[in-house]
């Protein structure tokens, strides 16, 4: 299109005179006058101008007068106010110079479906940082409360430094995956641009009622993400997942690469009794299950986990796919620390694998996955004769190698396996080699492909793995 450039003629000094008005008494334009930084108080006014010593009251009305960009400064307080951020680009919401900023939900009523206290859409170099967001929550089954909500279009989004704590879905409904809530929710549930440049950091998420759901969570078109340094703890489902294969894309979309978090990295991160004791979701048979992971790989793919300190989960990590035409693959989960798991420390690969005893359940692949470095530790507290590491069905081509492992439980168990591993035709090639492992008690045990051994001798020769791995007696 063919523009026009039309000059804008100045008023000449002498016409300027003539209205009465000097140069330096003019009255500045909207977009002169909007500052780069606005501050918001408890005690502010919405018609104030945004300054320090003249602050707004609400954040978002804040964020609507930064539509070019800058920096949401909120002084200390209790807010009863959600926070918008849908379009927005180029804007910091923060506390001011670390002042306790609470964000209050206990006077929402949360929506049916997703709803949040900070809702990220569409957005683009998006930070928020320095918030405490609490108390939103609810009853209703169709609810799913979130602490910070990510979706749609976005890149360059940094959440940092924020404590989200002693929120969710309180339905009491037991056996039902229908309940569902969030501390950090990351879906990417556009499939022409994908969720970018993402990074989740320094957080503190804590004490969430999640039913079926998990604390901090990328799911679906996450492309370019770091979960790092962030305290995660006390919650009563998954402590921090990247999910594919979910309904977050439909249609021809669902079953491919778009619809999988991928090209992550979840590092240096501490996750501690994430357990499903009690959580209604998992309530079955007349008890809960302990099925809850520390860090989980679900459907996910081209994934670092390194340097984590995973300790009183119910699973300390797994890496595996619950639908059945998914995988969880190329994940690299190296130098972690795991100890005092409930039931296992790492484990990957299936659950079911189909037979009738399984009912309708079916769960995915595992390959293309190494387990290298980690250390791990008198995991299986339940004493129930579960591993320290468990491979389980549809599982090939992973590696496990120098490692370091030592069991406690009374049956020595360090690498375990599933009965009927090697009738599911899919699972095998996996290694295992240059491990170094010990046992508490005079019991050992490995298992491998359905088999298992009790003694390092016989499972070498049998199998073929940990040629050059160690035994001994745990110090």
């Amino acid at each position: 299109m063919l523009s026009i450039f039309r000059p804008v003629l100045l008023p000449s000094l002498a016409v300027i005179a003539l209205a009465g008005l000097t140069m330096g008494a003019a009255a500045p334009t909207a977009a002169s006058a909007a500052p780069k930084t606005i501050t918001v108080a408890v005690d502010g006014n919405d018609r104030a101008a945004g300054t320090l010593s003249a602050p707004l009251r609400t954040i978002q009305e804040a964020v609507k007068r930064l539509s070019s960009g800058g920096t949401v400064d909120i002084r200390g307080g209790r807010y009863y106010q959600t926070v918008d951020l849908t379009g927005a680009s180029g804007i910091t919401v923060e506390a001011y110079r670390h002042e306790p900023v609470i964000l209050d939900g206990s006077r929402f009523k949360p929506a049916d479906g997703r709803s949040a206290m900070v809702t990220i859409e569409n957005s683009s170099h998006v930070t928020v940082t320095g918030l405490e967001i609490t108390d939103y929550r609810s009853s209703e089954i169709d609810a799913m409360p979130i602490g910070i909500y990510v979706h749609g279009a976005d890149d360059h989004v940094l959440i940092s430094g924020n404590h989200v704590h002693d929120l969710g879905n309180d339905n009491q409904t037991m056996g039902s995956f229908d309940i569902n809530a969030h501390g950090i929710a990351v879906y990417g549930d556009d499939p022409t641009h994908s969720i970018t440049d993402l990074t989740i950091s320094k957080n503190t998420v804590d004490h969430l009622s999640l039913g079926a759901s998990e604390t901090v969570v990328v799911n679906g078109n996450v492309d370019g993400w770091v979960i790092s340094g962030n305290d995660i703890h006390d919650n009563n489902n998954i402590g921090i997942d990247a999910i594919g294969y979910e309904s977050t894309l439909t249609g021809k979309y669902r079953y491919t690469d778009l619809n999988r978090a991928r090209n992550g990295v979840i590092s240096d991160n501490q996750v501690s009794y994430i357990r499903s004791q009690g959580n209604p979701a998992y309530y079955e048979d007349g008890g809960w299950c302990n099925c809850a992971d520390g860090i989980y790989v679900d459907g996910g793919t081209h994934i670092v986990i390194r340097n984590n300190v995973v300790t009183g989960n119910d699973i300390g990590i797994e890496v595996a796919a619950e639908n059945a035409r998914g995988s969880a693959d190329f994940v690299n989960v190296q130098s972690n620390t795991i100890s005092n798991s409930l039931y296992v420390g790492i484990t990957t690969g299936g659950y079911c694998d189909g037979a009738s005893d399984c009912g309708d359940v079916k769960t995915g692949q595992s390959h293309d996955n190494t387990f290298t470095g980690n250390t791990l530790r008198n995991n299986n507290k339940l004493n129930d004769g579960s591993p320290e590491v468990l491979i389980q069905f549809y599982a090939f081509d992973n590696v496990i190698r120098n490692n370091t492992i030592t069991a406690t439980n009374d049956a020595g168990a360090l690498i375990g396996t599933v009965d009927r591993a090697d009738a599911d035709k899919v699972s095998g090639h996996n290694v295992s080699d240059k491990n170094t492992f010990a046992v508490s008690g005079a019991n050992v045990s490995f298992g491998w492909l359905g088999q298992t051994y009790s003694s390092l001798k016989a499972y070498q020769k049998a199998t073929g793995q940990d040629l050059h791995s160690t035994l001994s007696a745990a110090r």
